[in-house]
Protein backbone atom coordinates (compact mmCIF):
# COMPACT_ATOMS: atom_id res chain seq x y z
CA UNK A 1 0.00 0.00 0.00
CA UNK A 2 1.52 3.25 -0.86
CA UNK A 3 1.35 5.93 1.95
CA UNK A 4 3.00 8.82 -0.01
CA UNK A 5 2.74 9.59 -3.72
CA UNK A 6 4.76 13.05 -4.78
CA UNK A 7 4.60 13.72 -8.18
CA UNK A 8 6.05 16.17 -10.05
CA UNK A 9 6.30 18.36 -7.68
CA UNK A 10 7.81 22.09 -8.28
CA UNK A 11 8.08 25.26 -5.52
CA UNK A 12 8.30 28.47 -6.70
CA UNK A 13 8.99 31.80 -4.65
CA UNK A 14 8.41 35.24 -5.93
CA UNK A 15 10.49 35.76 -8.78
CA UNK A 16 9.74 32.81 -10.98
CA UNK A 17 11.66 30.19 -11.93
CA UNK A 18 14.77 31.69 -10.88
CA UNK A 19 13.42 31.01 -7.50
CA UNK A 20 12.29 27.64 -7.88
CA UNK A 21 13.17 25.85 -4.70
CA UNK A 22 12.13 22.12 -5.87
CA UNK A 23 11.99 21.07 -10.01
CA UNK A 24 9.75 18.10 -10.66
CA UNK A 25 10.54 16.06 -7.51
CA UNK A 26 8.93 12.58 -7.56
CA UNK A 27 8.85 9.89 -4.99
CA UNK A 28 6.68 7.41 -3.17
CA UNK A 29 7.14 5.34 0.09
CA UNK A 30 5.20 2.49 0.90
CA UNK A 31 3.84 1.12 3.71
CA UNK A 32 6.41 -0.92 5.91
CA UNK A 33 9.13 0.69 3.81
CA UNK A 34 12.02 3.13 4.14
CA UNK A 35 12.75 5.55 1.64
CA UNK A 36 15.78 7.30 2.05
CA UNK A 37 16.76 10.85 1.05
CA UNK A 38 20.07 11.83 0.48
CA UNK A 39 22.21 15.29 -1.25
CA UNK A 40 23.72 18.08 -0.05
CA UNK A 41 22.29 20.97 2.39
CA UNK A 42 19.84 22.93 0.79
CA UNK A 43 19.33 20.63 -1.89
CA UNK A 44 15.82 20.77 -1.00
CA UNK A 45 15.42 17.42 1.23
CA UNK A 46 14.07 19.38 4.43
CA UNK A 47 11.65 21.50 2.08
CA UNK A 48 10.47 18.31 1.14
CA UNK A 49 9.72 16.78 4.39
CA UNK A 50 8.16 19.84 5.25
CA UNK A 51 5.69 20.28 2.25
CA UNK A 52 4.60 16.60 3.30
CA UNK A 53 2.79 17.76 6.18
CA UNK A 54 1.61 20.86 4.88
CA UNK A 55 3.88 23.08 5.84
CA UNK A 56 4.80 25.48 2.73
CA UNK A 57 6.78 28.51 2.57
CA UNK A 58 5.14 31.68 2.78
CA UNK A 59 4.17 33.01 -0.70
CA UNK A 60 5.21 29.62 -2.12
CA UNK A 61 3.71 28.48 -5.73
CA UNK A 62 2.98 24.96 -6.46
CA UNK A 63 2.54 22.61 -8.51
CA UNK A 64 1.95 18.36 -8.85
CA UNK A 65 0.83 16.52 -6.45
CA UNK A 66 1.77 15.21 -2.68
CA UNK A 67 -0.80 12.48 -1.95
CA UNK A 68 -0.56 11.49 2.16
CA UNK A 69 -2.93 8.34 2.38
CA UNK A 70 -5.08 9.70 -0.28
CA UNK A 71 -5.10 13.01 0.54
CA UNK A 72 -3.80 15.74 -1.93
CA UNK A 73 -1.71 18.00 0.85
CA UNK A 74 -1.34 21.01 -1.58
CA UNK A 75 -4.92 21.32 -2.22
CA UNK A 76 -6.53 20.32 1.37
CA UNK A 77 -7.90 22.48 3.63
CA UNK A 78 -6.17 23.59 6.74
CA UNK A 79 -8.31 21.53 8.86
CA UNK A 80 -7.47 18.40 6.63
CA UNK A 81 -3.87 19.09 6.70
CA UNK A 82 -3.95 19.20 10.57
CA UNK A 83 -5.79 16.35 10.95
CA UNK A 84 -2.96 14.36 8.55
CA UNK A 85 -0.49 15.41 11.53
CA UNK A 86 -2.09 14.43 14.24
CA UNK A 87 -2.76 10.94 13.10
CA UNK A 88 -1.06 9.70 9.81
CA UNK A 89 2.04 11.41 9.66
CA UNK A 90 4.80 12.68 12.04
CA UNK A 91 8.26 14.68 11.96
CA UNK A 92 11.83 13.96 14.11
CA UNK A 93 13.17 17.38 12.52
CA UNK A 94 16.96 17.75 12.19
CA UNK A 95 17.12 20.56 15.14
CA UNK A 96 15.90 19.42 18.89
CA UNK A 97 15.95 21.87 20.62
CA UNK A 98 14.41 24.03 18.06
CA UNK A 99 11.22 22.07 18.19
CA UNK A 100 10.73 21.82 22.08
CA UNK A 101 9.34 24.69 24.19
CA UNK A 102 12.58 25.70 27.02
CA UNK A 103 10.80 26.85 29.13
CA UNK A 104 8.28 23.67 29.71
CA UNK A 105 9.31 20.14 31.05
CA UNK A 106 9.81 17.54 29.00
CA UNK A 107 6.58 15.31 30.14
CA UNK A 108 4.36 18.03 29.25
CA UNK A 109 5.91 18.29 25.47
CA UNK A 110 5.42 14.93 25.33
CA UNK A 111 1.70 14.77 26.76
CA UNK A 112 0.17 18.18 25.49
CA UNK A 113 -0.97 16.57 22.18
CA UNK A 114 -2.49 12.80 23.58
CA UNK A 115 -4.27 15.38 26.47
CA UNK A 116 -5.82 18.33 24.48
CA UNK A 117 -6.31 16.18 20.97
CA UNK A 118 -6.92 13.05 21.56
CA UNK A 119 -8.85 13.30 25.14
CA UNK A 120 -6.24 10.81 27.26
CA UNK A 121 -6.17 11.17 31.19
CA UNK A 122 -2.95 13.04 32.73
CA UNK A 123 -2.05 9.58 34.34
CA UNK A 124 -2.63 7.47 31.08
CA UNK A 125 -0.67 10.13 28.81
CA UNK A 126 2.09 10.16 31.56
CA UNK A 127 2.63 6.33 31.40
CA UNK A 128 2.59 6.26 27.75
CA UNK A 129 5.17 8.96 27.94
CA UNK A 130 7.28 7.10 30.30
CA UNK A 131 6.77 3.74 27.94
CA UNK A 132 8.22 5.68 24.64
CA UNK A 133 11.26 7.22 26.64
CA UNK A 134 12.24 3.84 27.89
CA UNK A 135 11.62 2.37 24.20
CA UNK A 136 13.98 5.15 22.57
CA UNK A 137 16.70 4.17 25.43
CA UNK A 138 16.58 7.32 28.09
CA UNK A 139 18.01 6.15 31.57
CA UNK A 140 15.55 7.26 34.72
CA UNK A 141 12.85 8.29 32.31
CA UNK A 142 10.34 9.19 35.36
CA UNK A 143 13.06 11.86 36.13
CA UNK A 144 13.48 13.01 32.76
CA UNK A 145 9.93 13.79 32.40
CA UNK A 146 10.04 16.69 34.96
CA UNK A 147 13.26 18.22 33.64
CA UNK A 148 13.50 21.04 31.07
CA UNK A 149 14.92 21.17 27.45
CA UNK A 150 18.61 22.71 28.60
CA UNK A 151 18.78 20.24 31.26
CA UNK A 152 19.47 17.53 28.59
CA UNK A 153 22.42 16.47 26.19
CA UNK A 154 21.61 17.55 22.45
CA UNK A 155 21.25 13.37 22.05
CA UNK A 156 19.26 13.00 24.68
CA UNK A 157 17.04 15.68 23.57
CA UNK A 158 16.62 14.08 20.32
CA UNK A 159 15.60 10.60 21.64
CA UNK A 160 12.95 12.84 23.01
CA UNK A 161 11.99 14.32 20.23
CA UNK A 162 11.49 10.87 18.52
CA UNK A 163 9.01 9.72 21.21
CA UNK A 164 7.08 12.78 20.96
CA UNK A 165 7.11 12.26 17.18
CA UNK A 166 5.46 8.35 17.64
CA UNK A 167 2.96 9.88 20.63
CA UNK A 168 0.02 9.10 18.24
CA UNK A 169 1.11 6.01 16.58
CA UNK A 170 1.60 7.68 12.84
CA UNK A 171 1.25 5.16 10.01
CA UNK A 172 4.00 7.53 7.79
CA UNK A 173 7.02 8.62 9.87
CA UNK A 174 9.25 11.62 7.96
CA UNK A 175 13.23 11.78 9.91
CA UNK A 176 14.89 14.66 9.07
CA UNK A 177 18.27 13.81 9.97
CA UNK A 178 17.34 12.12 12.83
CA UNK A 179 20.28 10.55 14.01
CA UNK A 180 22.65 13.77 12.95
CA UNK A 181 23.59 14.58 16.91
CA UNK A 182 23.81 11.20 18.04
CA UNK A 183 27.28 8.88 18.64
CA UNK A 184 26.35 5.55 16.88
CA UNK A 185 26.08 3.13 19.83
CA UNK A 186 22.94 5.77 20.47
CA UNK A 187 22.10 6.12 16.36
CA UNK A 188 22.21 2.17 16.24
CA UNK A 189 19.60 2.08 19.15
CA UNK A 190 17.32 4.55 17.89
CA UNK A 191 17.68 3.14 14.53
CA UNK A 192 16.36 -0.16 16.04
CA UNK A 193 13.59 1.72 18.02
CA UNK A 194 12.25 3.07 14.14
CA UNK A 195 12.64 -0.51 13.00
CA UNK A 196 10.78 -2.36 15.71
CA UNK A 197 7.67 0.63 15.21
CA UNK A 198 7.90 -0.49 11.42
CA UNK A 199 7.77 -4.01 11.90
CA UNK A 200 4.65 -3.50 14.73
CA UNK A 201 2.82 -1.26 12.88
CA UNK A 202 3.49 -1.44 9.28
CA UNK A 203 4.71 2.32 9.83
CA UNK A 204 6.69 3.54 6.66
CA UNK A 205 9.38 5.95 6.44
CA UNK A 206 10.82 9.31 4.75
CA UNK A 207 14.60 8.95 6.24
CA UNK A 208 16.63 12.39 5.27
CA UNK A 209 20.76 11.98 5.72
CA UNK A 210 23.41 12.95 5.02
CA UNK A 211 25.09 9.71 5.86
CA UNK A 212 25.52 8.07 3.26
CA UNK A 213 26.64 4.82 4.91
CA UNK A 214 23.84 5.08 7.56
CA UNK A 215 21.31 5.13 4.42
CA UNK A 216 23.02 2.25 2.38
CA UNK A 217 22.78 0.11 5.71
CA UNK A 218 18.83 1.32 6.65
CA UNK A 219 17.21 2.14 3.73
CA UNK A 220 15.23 0.24 1.25
CA UNK A 221 15.31 2.42 -1.76
CA UNK A 222 17.23 5.62 -2.06
CA UNK A 223 16.59 8.87 -3.90
CA UNK A 224 19.56 11.27 -4.55
CA UNK A 225 18.72 14.91 -5.03
CA UNK A 226 20.32 17.79 -6.13
CA UNK A 227 19.50 21.72 -6.68
CA UNK A 228 15.77 20.35 -6.40
CA UNK A 229 16.20 17.68 -8.88
CA UNK A 230 16.29 13.84 -8.32
CA UNK A 231 19.22 13.09 -10.19
CA UNK A 232 19.35 9.20 -9.31
CA UNK A 233 17.09 6.73 -7.40
CA UNK A 234 16.47 2.90 -6.99
CA UNK A 235 17.77 0.00 -4.23
CA UNK A 236 19.83 1.37 -1.58
CA UNK A 237 22.93 -0.87 -1.82
CA UNK A 238 22.59 -0.98 -5.65
CA UNK A 239 22.43 3.05 -6.32
CA UNK A 240 25.91 3.25 -3.74
CA UNK A 241 27.81 0.41 -4.87
CA UNK A 242 27.33 1.15 -8.71
CA UNK A 243 26.27 4.99 -8.56
CA UNK A 244 25.43 6.14 -12.35
CA UNK A 245 25.10 9.97 -11.80
CA UNK A 246 28.25 12.14 -11.75
CA UNK A 247 27.01 13.89 -8.31
CA UNK A 248 26.66 10.86 -6.40
CA UNK A 249 29.55 9.55 -7.46
CA UNK A 250 31.23 12.63 -5.88
CA UNK A 251 29.45 12.14 -2.35
CA UNK A 252 30.53 8.93 -2.38
CA UNK A 253 34.23 10.23 -2.98
CA UNK A 254 33.47 13.12 0.00
CA UNK A 255 32.06 10.41 2.65
CA UNK A 256 35.36 9.78 4.89
CA UNK A 257 35.76 6.29 5.84
CA UNK A 258 37.46 4.69 9.23
CA UNK A 259 39.54 2.60 7.28
CA UNK A 260 41.17 5.93 5.38
CA UNK A 261 44.37 7.71 6.15
CA UNK A 262 44.98 9.04 9.58
CA UNK A 263 45.35 12.96 9.43
CA UNK A 264 47.86 14.60 7.42
CA UNK A 265 50.83 16.47 8.77
CA UNK A 266 50.19 19.60 10.01
CA UNK A 267 52.96 21.93 8.32
CA UNK A 268 52.99 21.58 5.15
CA UNK A 269 57.08 21.00 4.79
CA UNK A 270 57.90 19.72 8.31
CA UNK A 271 61.12 20.67 7.86
CA UNK A 272 60.15 24.65 7.28
CA UNK A 273 59.90 27.54 9.77
CA UNK A 274 56.87 27.09 11.33
CA UNK A 275 54.49 30.22 11.08
CA UNK A 276 54.07 30.41 14.86
CA UNK A 277 57.76 31.42 15.19
CA UNK A 278 57.50 34.35 13.32
CA UNK A 279 55.40 36.27 15.94
CA UNK A 280 56.82 37.73 18.82
CA UNK A 281 55.16 36.67 21.33
CA UNK A 282 55.17 33.08 20.11
CA UNK A 283 55.24 30.57 22.88
CA UNK A 284 57.64 27.46 23.54
CA UNK A 285 56.73 25.42 21.23
CA UNK A 286 58.11 22.37 23.98
CA UNK A 287 54.76 23.56 26.16
CA UNK A 288 51.83 21.84 25.27
CA UNK A 289 48.99 24.20 23.34
CA UNK A 290 46.56 23.07 25.86
CA UNK A 291 46.88 20.92 28.84
CA UNK A 292 44.15 19.33 31.30
CA UNK A 293 45.02 18.07 35.07
CA UNK A 294 42.88 16.16 36.56
CA UNK A 295 39.50 17.64 35.43
CA UNK A 296 36.34 16.86 37.55
CA UNK A 297 32.90 18.31 37.41
CA UNK A 298 29.71 16.85 39.41
CA UNK A 299 25.78 18.56 38.73
CA UNK A 300 22.93 18.40 41.19
CA UNK A 301 20.19 17.20 40.11
CA UNK A 302 16.57 17.48 41.38
CA UNK A 303 14.97 14.33 42.90
CA UNK A 304 18.32 12.30 42.20
CA UNK A 305 21.77 11.70 43.03
CA UNK A 306 24.59 13.86 41.77
CA UNK A 307 25.77 13.40 38.44
CA UNK A 308 29.63 12.99 37.52
CA UNK A 309 29.93 14.11 34.31
CA UNK A 310 33.67 14.41 34.15
CA UNK A 311 35.44 12.35 36.31
CA UNK A 312 39.16 13.14 36.53
CA UNK A 313 40.48 13.62 33.23
CA UNK A 314 43.53 14.38 32.09
CA UNK A 315 45.29 15.00 28.73
CA UNK A 316 47.49 17.33 26.83
CA UNK A 317 47.66 18.51 22.84
CA UNK A 318 50.69 19.25 21.24
CA UNK A 319 50.90 22.54 19.39
CA UNK A 320 49.43 22.14 16.05
CA UNK A 321 48.12 18.36 17.24
CA UNK A 322 44.71 17.12 17.00
CA UNK A 323 43.20 15.39 20.00
CA UNK A 324 39.61 14.06 19.20
CA UNK A 325 36.66 12.99 22.44
CA UNK A 326 34.75 10.36 21.22
CA UNK A 327 31.93 8.72 23.66
CA UNK A 328 27.99 8.46 23.64
CA UNK A 329 25.56 10.94 24.34
CA UNK A 330 25.81 11.81 28.24
CA UNK A 331 29.96 10.78 28.43
CA UNK A 332 30.81 14.17 29.49
CA UNK A 333 32.76 15.33 25.73
CA UNK A 334 30.79 18.66 25.77
CA UNK A 335 31.23 19.65 29.58
CA UNK A 336 34.62 18.88 29.08
CA UNK A 337 34.92 20.96 25.87
CA UNK A 338 32.96 23.68 27.96
CA UNK A 339 35.37 23.68 30.36
CA UNK A 340 38.20 24.14 28.16
CA UNK A 341 36.91 27.59 27.02
CA UNK A 342 35.95 28.83 30.24
CA UNK A 343 32.22 27.97 29.56
CA UNK A 344 31.81 26.26 32.72
CA UNK A 345 34.26 25.76 35.85
CA UNK A 346 35.97 22.48 36.97
CA UNK A 347 35.40 21.54 40.40
CA UNK A 348 38.94 19.92 40.69
CA UNK A 349 41.44 19.92 38.35
CA UNK A 350 43.55 22.82 36.02
CA UNK A 351 43.16 23.76 32.82
CA UNK A 352 46.91 25.35 31.25
CA UNK A 353 46.86 27.10 27.69
CA UNK A 354 50.50 27.71 26.36
CA UNK A 355 51.79 26.57 29.97
CA UNK A 356 49.30 29.28 31.89
CA UNK A 357 47.19 28.56 34.15
CA UNK A 358 43.21 29.16 33.65
CA UNK A 359 41.73 27.87 37.12
CA UNK A 360 41.72 31.67 38.38
CA UNK A 361 38.78 33.96 36.64
CA UNK A 362 40.18 36.48 34.32
CA UNK A 363 40.95 40.13 36.02
CA UNK A 364 38.98 42.16 33.47
CA UNK A 365 37.64 43.11 29.76
CA UNK A 366 41.35 42.61 28.30
CA UNK A 367 42.24 39.44 29.83
CA UNK A 368 38.51 38.20 29.01
CA UNK A 369 39.14 39.29 25.37
CA UNK A 370 42.65 37.18 25.15
CA UNK A 371 41.32 34.31 26.70
CA UNK A 372 38.90 33.88 23.88
CA UNK A 373 41.36 34.71 21.29
CA UNK A 374 43.58 31.71 22.30
CA UNK A 375 40.63 29.34 22.60
CA UNK A 376 37.04 29.46 20.67
CA UNK A 377 34.51 26.40 20.23
CA UNK A 378 32.26 25.89 17.76
CA UNK A 379 29.02 24.43 18.97
CA UNK A 380 27.35 21.59 18.25
CA UNK A 381 23.81 23.36 17.65
CA UNK A 382 24.10 25.83 14.74
CA UNK A 383 20.45 27.34 15.50
CA UNK A 384 21.48 27.98 19.43
CA UNK A 385 24.70 29.62 19.00
CA UNK A 386 23.37 32.44 16.57
CA UNK A 387 21.58 35.03 17.37
CA UNK A 388 18.13 35.26 15.09
CA UNK A 389 17.57 39.32 15.18
CA UNK A 390 21.01 39.73 13.11
CA UNK A 391 21.88 38.33 9.75
CA UNK A 392 25.06 36.05 9.30
CA UNK A 393 27.63 38.32 8.21
CA UNK A 394 26.84 40.58 11.27
CA UNK A 395 27.30 37.53 13.45
CA UNK A 396 30.90 37.24 11.76
CA UNK A 397 31.70 41.01 11.47
CA UNK A 398 31.08 41.47 15.09
CA UNK A 399 33.61 38.69 16.01
CA UNK A 400 36.05 40.39 13.65
CA UNK A 401 35.73 43.38 15.16
CA UNK A 402 35.90 42.42 18.61
CA UNK A 403 39.26 40.57 18.41
CA UNK A 404 40.42 43.00 15.35
CA UNK A 405 43.00 44.70 17.29
CA UNK A 406 43.09 47.29 14.93
CA UNK A 407 39.66 47.31 13.79
CA UNK A 408 40.17 48.29 10.45
CA UNK A 409 37.21 49.78 8.08
CA UNK A 410 38.03 46.24 5.85
CA UNK A 411 36.12 43.92 8.33
CA UNK A 412 33.39 43.61 5.74
CA UNK A 413 35.76 41.98 3.38
CA UNK A 414 37.37 39.60 6.00
CA UNK A 415 33.39 38.74 6.56
CA UNK A 416 33.34 37.91 2.48
CA UNK A 417 36.72 35.56 3.12
CA UNK A 418 35.33 33.69 6.12
CA UNK A 419 32.11 32.91 4.29
CA UNK A 420 33.66 31.56 0.87
CA UNK A 421 36.41 29.43 3.10
CA UNK A 422 33.60 27.72 4.59
CA UNK A 423 31.79 27.57 1.30
CA UNK A 424 28.88 29.99 1.51
CA UNK A 425 28.66 33.29 -1.29
CA UNK A 426 28.38 37.09 -0.35
CA UNK A 427 24.62 36.51 -0.58
CA UNK A 428 24.78 34.67 3.05
CA UNK A 429 26.06 36.99 4.74
CA UNK A 430 22.49 39.20 4.30
CA UNK A 431 20.37 35.70 5.85
CA UNK A 432 19.18 35.42 9.26
CA UNK A 433 19.47 32.14 10.74
CA UNK A 434 16.10 30.93 10.18
CA UNK A 435 15.94 31.23 6.56
CA UNK A 436 19.28 28.54 6.52
CA UNK A 437 19.59 25.21 6.33
CA UNK A 438 21.22 23.49 9.03
CA UNK A 439 24.29 22.61 7.74
CA UNK A 440 24.38 26.09 6.75
CA UNK A 441 24.18 27.65 9.81
CA UNK A 442 27.10 25.27 11.38
CA UNK A 443 29.25 26.80 8.61
CA UNK A 444 28.32 30.32 9.78
CA UNK A 445 29.48 29.46 13.51
CA UNK A 446 32.44 27.60 12.23
CA UNK A 447 33.24 31.08 10.18
CA UNK A 448 32.93 33.32 13.07
CA UNK A 449 35.24 31.27 15.50
CA UNK A 450 37.45 31.53 13.15
CA UNK A 451 37.20 35.43 12.64
CA UNK A 452 39.32 35.50 16.24
CA UNK A 453 41.90 33.69 14.61
CA UNK A 454 42.32 31.55 17.99
CA UNK A 455 45.39 29.07 18.68
CA UNK A 456 43.25 26.28 19.73
CA UNK A 457 39.43 25.55 18.28
CA UNK A 458 37.26 23.16 19.94
CA UNK A 459 34.83 21.82 17.74
CA UNK A 460 31.85 20.17 19.73
CA UNK A 461 30.16 17.98 17.23
CA UNK A 462 30.81 21.24 14.57
CA UNK A 463 30.67 18.87 11.43
CA UNK A 464 27.58 16.15 12.63
CA UNK A 465 24.64 18.93 11.13
CA UNK A 466 27.14 18.99 7.34
CA UNK A 467 26.37 17.15 4.15
CA UNK A 468 29.51 14.80 3.59
CA UNK A 469 30.58 16.91 0.53
CA UNK A 470 30.40 20.48 2.81
CA UNK A 471 32.07 18.42 5.63
CA UNK A 472 34.97 17.78 3.67
CA UNK A 473 35.37 21.23 2.23
CA UNK A 474 35.15 22.13 5.87
CA UNK A 475 38.10 19.56 7.29
CA UNK A 476 39.84 20.39 4.36
CA UNK A 477 39.77 24.15 5.27
CA UNK A 478 40.42 23.30 8.67
CA UNK A 479 43.55 21.00 7.64
CA UNK A 480 44.65 24.08 5.72
CA UNK A 481 44.57 26.68 8.46
CA UNK A 482 46.57 23.55 10.51
CA UNK A 483 49.43 23.81 7.62
CA UNK A 484 49.66 27.91 7.68
CA UNK A 485 49.46 28.22 11.37
CA UNK A 486 49.79 25.45 13.16
CA UNK A 487 46.21 25.54 14.94
CA UNK A 488 45.59 22.91 17.66
CA UNK A 489 42.01 21.06 17.63
CA UNK A 490 40.35 19.52 20.46
CA UNK A 491 37.52 17.92 18.06
CA UNK A 492 34.37 16.21 19.50
CA UNK A 493 32.51 13.73 17.56
CA UNK A 494 30.40 10.87 17.32
CA UNK A 495 31.74 10.30 13.91
CA UNK A 496 34.43 7.59 13.87
CA UNK A 497 35.43 7.90 9.88
CA UNK A 498 35.81 11.87 10.30
CA UNK A 499 37.91 11.08 14.03
CA UNK A 500 40.52 8.84 11.77
CA UNK A 501 40.50 11.79 8.81
CA UNK A 502 41.61 14.73 11.40
CA UNK A 503 42.95 13.53 14.12
CA UNK A 504 46.40 11.78 15.45
CA UNK A 505 45.29 11.00 18.80
CA UNK A 506 41.90 9.91 20.45
CA UNK A 507 40.43 9.71 23.91
CA UNK A 508 37.29 7.63 24.26
CA UNK A 509 35.06 9.00 27.11
CA UNK A 510 32.13 6.99 29.37
CA UNK A 511 30.73 8.01 32.06
CA UNK A 512 32.60 10.56 32.17
CA UNK A 513 35.88 9.11 32.49
CA UNK A 514 38.81 8.36 29.70
CA UNK A 515 38.54 4.29 28.92
CA UNK A 516 40.99 4.24 26.51
CA UNK A 517 43.29 7.08 24.57
CA UNK A 518 46.45 6.47 22.42
CA UNK A 519 46.84 7.38 18.43
CA UNK A 520 43.62 6.98 16.16
CA UNK A 521 45.07 4.79 13.44
CA UNK A 522 45.87 2.15 16.41
CA UNK A 523 43.17 2.79 18.87
CA UNK A 524 40.51 1.98 15.99
CA UNK A 525 42.42 -0.36 14.38
CA UNK A 526 43.21 -2.56 17.22
CA UNK A 527 40.51 -1.45 20.43
CA UNK A 528 41.64 -2.55 23.56
CA UNK A 529 38.54 -1.52 25.43
CA UNK A 530 35.20 -3.44 24.95
CA UNK A 531 33.64 -0.19 24.80
CA UNK A 532 35.55 1.14 22.13
CA UNK A 533 35.01 -2.11 20.16
CA UNK A 534 31.59 -1.31 20.73
CA UNK A 535 31.55 2.02 18.81
CA UNK A 536 33.41 0.51 16.33
CA UNK A 537 30.84 -2.38 15.45
CA UNK A 538 27.93 0.50 15.94
CA UNK A 539 29.44 2.08 12.40
CA UNK A 540 26.80 1.74 10.04
CA UNK A 541 27.57 -0.32 6.78
CA UNK A 542 26.07 -2.80 4.29
CA UNK A 543 24.97 -5.71 6.08
CA UNK A 544 24.70 -4.02 9.46
CA UNK A 545 23.57 -6.03 11.53
CA UNK A 546 21.29 -3.95 14.97
CA UNK A 547 21.03 -7.36 16.51
CA UNK A 548 24.96 -7.78 16.70
CA UNK A 549 25.46 -4.68 18.69
CA UNK A 550 22.54 -4.92 21.07
CA UNK A 551 23.29 -3.84 24.66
Amino acid sequence: MTLLEISELTIDLAGGSASRLLDGMSLRVEAGETVGLVGESGSGKSLTARTVLGLLPAGARTGGSVLLDGTDMLRCSPGEALARRRGTVSMVFQDPRSGVNPVRRIGDFLTESLRLCHGWSRPDADKRALDLLRSVGLPRPESHLSQFPHELSGGMLQRVMIAGALTTSPRLLVCDEPTSALDVTTQAEIIAVLRQQQETRGMGMLFITHDLNLASALCDRVYVIHAGLIVEHGNARAVFANPQAEYTKRLIAATPSITSAVARPVLADANGPNPLDARVDAPDPRTPALEARGLTKTYSIRGAEDLRAVDDVSFSVDRGAALALVGESGSGKSTLARMLVGLERPDAGDILVDGVSRSQRPGGREERLGRARAVQIVFQDPYLSLDPRISAGSAIEDAVRLHSPSRHADARARVLTLLDQVGLAAKHAQARPRTLSGGQRQRVAIARALAASPEVLVLDEATSALDVSVQAQVLDLIDEIRRERGLTLVFVSHDLAVVRRVCETTAVMRQGAVVESGATAELLEHPRHPYTRLLIDSIPKPGWSLDAIAR
